[in-house]
């Protein structure tokens, strides 16, 4: 189980590098953000599951 939360937290922080990174191609002008929209809204939702996740894991390791 604390392997499983291990890769998680570093999907997570995978997932959270490529929001930033989006998120400056918008802002830098480079994309137009109707274009990354899609991506960006997918890769929030994924860092709720994976948020979700590792909260329930972490839960369920302390209760063993």
């Amino acid at each position: 189980m604390a392997d499983f939360i291990s890769k998680m937290e570093g999907s997570l922080q995978e997932l959270d590098e490529t929001v930033y990174w989006l998120e400056l191609l918008v802002e830098s002008g480079l994309v137009r953000e109707p274009l990354l929209k899609p991506l960006l809204e997918e890769a929030n939702e994924l860092i709720s599951i994976f948020v979700s996740s590792i909260k329930t894991a972490r839960a369920k390791l302390q209760k063993q």
